[in-house]
């Protein structure tokens, strides 16, 4: 059995090998040596035109592989989740012409948000940018971009904005029909694009939700949501979470 390393190099060079595929890099935890012993393996696979599923389902490998757009289209265009071994392994698909695309606009200060499965408040487009930051690239030349000035300013602003708005709809839903679900939903995901507002105003590159709302400082207002046992005790806990939101 390979140890860590060997697999690292091993694996890297088996994607490289794929047709179209430009550049290979390690994400997630273990690129940034957050990894505990059971941690996923996150690897990008970056291709230029067009990449073929069918080349990575001819490895043999156990699991599951996506399809182009099978993850929802945009910047989270598939991949696959593999076990080799004792190992999992996930496998993401990059457009290098989308991730040019979006990256350039990341520089403006432009970028759309997605719909994906998982995601409490979407997933915005920069997020190729911020992979492109993180990552370890294994195989290939990949940019290291810095978080530009004009997408920390209007990211802030978009996301304070619509963890108002999000906020305020629930806060109607408890006044006006007392939906504890709708109300809750919508206040947890306020909380989650508030905290991507903070992050990014502090140009802190955002991967996905896992933990955000811990790292933007924002738990305590995520406890008073948790510790209301009742429709008048959350409804209070919205208003004063939207207090400081408006601060």
């Amino acid at each position: 059995m390979k140890d860590d390393h060997e697999f690292l190099i091993w694996f890297a060079g088996e994607l490289a090998a794929l047709p179209a595929v430009e550049a290979v890099a390690l994400g997630g935890s273990r690129a940034l040596g957050q990894n505990r012993p059971d941690s996923d393996w996150d690897f990008g696979i970056y291709y230029r035109t067009r990449f073929d599923p069918t080349d990575l389902r001819a490895k043999g490998w156990d699991g599951t592989i996506s399809e182009i757009g099978d993850w929802g289209g945009g910047v989270m265009n598939g991949g696959a989740w593999l076990l080799i071994g004792d190992r999992r392994v996930d496998v993401h698909y990059r457009d290098l012409t989308e991730v040019e695309h979006w990256c350039a606009e990341a520089e403006h200060g432009r970028f759309d948000k997605e719909l994906l499965l998982f995601y409490v408040a979407g997933i915005p487009t920069y997020v190729v940018m911020a992979e492109l930051a993180l990552h370890q690239v294994l195989v290939g030349d990949l940019p290291r971009p810095s978080y530009p000035e004009p997408l920390a300013d209007e990211a802030a602003r978009r996301w304070k904005a619509d963890a108002i708005a999000s906020l305020s709809y629930g806060q109607a839903a408890m006044r006006s029909r007392g939906d504890v679900v709708v109300a809750l939903a919508n206040a947890s995901r306020a909380l989650v694009e508030a905290s991507h507002g903070l992050l990014a105003e502090a140009k802190q590159w955002v991967l996905n939700e896992k933990g955000i709302v811990v790292r933007a400082g924002l738990d305590e207002e995520a406890s008073m949501l948790l510790a209301a046992s009742d429709r008048t005790e959350l409804a209070l806990a919205m208003d004063r979470i939207q207090s400081r939101f408006m601060a």
